[in-house]
This record gives structure tokens, C-alpha cells and sequence, in this order.
């Protein structure tokens, strides 16, 4: 009877690196607005799926249904993401841009964004 195999897992620290890479992804809107943010602490990274072979499934939120950024966001995930060490297939799939909300931001970039708006003399809580 042969050995009983053991499944195969994600190498440590692959889905950190990941989703590290996945920030390095500027959102085009917040460029153009002048407060850069990456689209993971944009909050437009909904789920981050990795299986045990390296084969990677990321589910983007877009801020609106009419985003015209969706072919670009889709090429540079599946780009950037090519080049990490252990994986090996990136899906990427979009929602309808009904469900990313200004409170999915991170703290950090809410605080970059609030210095911003008050550094060009517009009023920010």
C-alpha cells in the first residue's frame, strides 16, 4: 500500500505577498484626485482565494458601475501577480460596482486623504 500523500500548501507568507502586490496597484482615481492609494487599501479587493497549487482567484469591487478601469485593473492584477514566486494562474473577476463604499478605505489612507483635502483648503472630517 503506498504512503499516504500529504496535500500540497500555499508556501508561507504567499497570500501576504499577494495582497502586498496587489497595493502596489495605484487606483487611477486616486492618483488623478491627488491622494494615491493602492486598490487593497482602497478597499476594492473584496477576496484574495489561493490554493495549495499556486492558482489565485481575486475578486475586485469597483467604486462604480461605469468604471472604466476594469480592463486596466485586470491586467496589471494578473501582471503583477505573474511574477510572484508560487503562483501559478490568476482569475480575476469583478463585482457591479454596487457594493465599495468610502468606509471600505483603510485608516491610513482615509487620514492621507483627510491631509490632502485640507492642504487644498477643502473642509475633511
Amino acid at each position: 500500500m503506498p504512503a499516504p500523500t500529504t496535500p500540497p500548501t500555499p508556501e508561507p507568507g504567499l497570500a501576504d505577498r499577494i495582497r502586498e502586490v496587489l497595493n502596489t496597484i495605484g487606483d487611477p482615481c486616486s492618483v488623478a484626485s491627488g491622494t494615491p492609494m493602492g486598490i487593497e487599501e482602497m478597499g476594492l479587493i473584496d477576496t484574495v482565494e489561493l490554493e495549495p497549487d499556486g492558482r489565485v482567484r481575486v475578486a475586485m469591487r469597483l467604486t462604480a458601475p461605469l468604471c472604466h478601469n476594469v480592463g486596466y485593473f485586470s491586467v496589471e492584477i494578473k501582471r503583477r501577480l505573474a511574477e510572484v514566486t508560487g503562483v501559478t494562474s490568476i482569475v480575476v473577476s469583478m463585482d457591479h460596482g454596487l457594493d465599495w463604499t468610502p468606509a471600505l478605505i483603510s485608516q491610513a489612507a482615509q487620514t492621507r486623504r483627510r491631509t490632502t483635502l485640507r492642504s487644498r483648503g477643502f473642509p475633511a472630517r
